[in-house]
């Protein structure tokens, strides 16, 4: 039996889903996009053009949830399908856009480059339990206005794994596009075979800039998958309550839907946030807040009686190093995501608010992963019954550890961490030096780096990608990337 975790009871559910219509109705959502807003009205909304507001209408939302698909899939680089994002399969990425890195060296953070980018890629392609990569850190050595596109480019040179992604800006959409389209070959491949997930964000209260809804059309014209990151702050700007939240939540994250799915029927969606409280005594929004993952968790369950896939950033802390707080919100938050049936889980590797990447982190976090990603398979007998003869073998031999019954089932129900994780006991532990788990954690890091092998992508698409970036720095005024400066960057 796979083992679950529930916040919400049915009643409860339907009556956050009908309140949050009924203000997408009545109070309406602002939108900064005079097309997308046309685009609404031709299809029955009421627009207040003085207030940029829109009046949905109960037929709008239903046609849009109708077309909305419960599933889709993911893939890497070759076409291999890496993600089935349906029912309560769980997969695992990093979280997004830091703006910091943690320097082991010095314990400080600190601004990251094109080199840090880099690692990060190199690390994340060889961690099993992750299954994709995110554009997790923004470098901070190229134009601002290529930095979205160049972390896309970097993740595709650097490694297989599909792409969580996206962009603050609308003009860098195209290369973007360009860069997935010269890997898969043509748009109707990348239809097929999606390599990226765009992540699109309303602004709280019911609120779309101009910049992100035209990302939810412009994604939709190519069916690229995109996730609905709405992000309302309990107690300041969404009500302190829970409950209040999630009708935020839901009405602004079926806004969204509505535009994607008025503009093409049938993108790929993933019902999901950012929301966090606000700690009105340092005037933050902890991500590891145990209100936090419970509202990550019951939107979770509404997106799923909606009928479609999920996505939270959770599984991640506000620590600023790598401490036991980090480990605390991390592994409660991987853990009640799991059992929750969250299909994207993101957060591994962040700290600070998800405003700060570390790779030691980051290693720590996949064997979160690993560990709850064996949880959820729960308990099942294999070939334990009857079980007379394996109890007549222990109490004649005196131990199992090398019966057939052990050889045959050890790897598949005991789950066996990495060197991370410290299981010695205390004389062996004293033997090998002492090493604390931030030690493990750089000592897995620096194995994984020596360890990385170039990507297998061709050549000649390597070359492509590569000249469309330039072509795209060359816009704003950059001659040279980074990364043809970084020895040991190998592609």
């Amino acid at each position: 039996m796979r083992p679950v975790v529930r916040f919400l009871d049915d009643e409860l559910l339907v009556r956050i889903i009908a309140e949050a219509r009924t203000i997408l109705c009545k109070l309406g959502v602002e939108i900064h996009n005079d097309s997308i807003v046309a685009m609404l009205a031709d299809h029955g909304a009421k627009v207040d053009p003085e207030k940029n507001r829109v009046f949905l209408t109960d037929d709008i939302i239903d046609k849009a949830l109708a077309a909305a698909p419960g599933s889709f899939q993911l893939y890497d680089v070759h076409g291999r399908r890496t993600h089935d994002l349906s029912g309560h399969n769980v997969h695992f990425t990093p979280g997004s856009a830091a703006i910091h890195v943690l320097d082991n060296e010095t314990n400080t953070i600190r601004t990251p480059t094109t080199g840090d980018v880099v690692e990060y890629v190199k690390v994340v392609s060889q961690l099993d339990h992750l299954a994709s990569q995110s554009t997790a850190i923004v470098p901070g050595d190229v134009h601002q206005n290529i930095s979205d596109s160049y972390r896309l480019f970097l993740s595709l040179m650097y490694c297989e794994k599909p792409v969580v992604t996206g962009t603050f800006t609308i003009d860098a959409f195209n290369i973007m596009k360009d860069l997935q389209l010269a890997v898969r070959g043509s748009r109707e491949e990348l239809r097929v075979k999606p390599l990226t997930i765009f992540s699109c964000c309303p602004t709280a209260p019911l609120k779309w800039s101009d910049v992100t809804s035209q990302n939810v059309v412009d994604c939709a014209k190519y069916a690229i998958p995109v996730e609905y990151i709405s992000m309302p702050l309990a107690g300041f700007v969404a009500p302190v309550t829970l409950v209040g939240s999630l009708i935020q939540h839901t009405a602004e994250t079926i806004s969204g839907i509505v535009i994607s799915q008025l503009t093409n029927p049938g993108t790929p969606v993933l019902y999901g946030g950012s929301p966090a409280i606000f700690d009105v005594r340092y005037e933050t929004t902890p991500m590891g807040a145990i209100e936090t993952m419970m509202i990550d968790c019951a939107y979770n369950e509404i997106g799923k009686h909606l009928g479609l896939p999920t996505q939270a950033y959770i599984s991640l802390s506000d620590a600023k190093q790598l401490d036991a707080q980090a480990g605390l919100e991390s592994s409660m938050g991987a853990t009640l995501a799991a059992l929750a049936g969250i299909n994207n889980i993101s957060g591994p590797g962040m700290l600070d608010f998800e405003s700060c990447l570390s790779l030691e982190k980051l290693v720590v976090d996949n064997e979160i992963a690993g560990m709850t990603l064996r949880m959820i398979k729960g308990i099942e007998p294999k070939d334990d019954f009857p079980a007379l003869p394996i109890f007549e073998e222990l109490l004649k031999e005196q131990y199992l550890l090398i019966s057939k019954h052990t050889r045959r089932h050890l790897r598949q129900e005991h789950y066996f961490p990495g060197p991370v994780i410290d299981r010695a006991n205390r004389s062996r532990w004293i033997e090998e030096g002492g090493v604390s788990l931030r030690e493990r954690a750089h000592r897995e890091v620096t194995r994984l780096l020596a360890d990385y092998q170039p990507s297998e992508l061709s050549d000649d698409v390597k070359k492509d990608l590569t000249q469309r970036m330039e072509h795209e720095a060359r816009r704003w005024g950059m001659d040279q990337l980074p990364h043809r400066q970084d020895a040991g960057a190998t592609m």
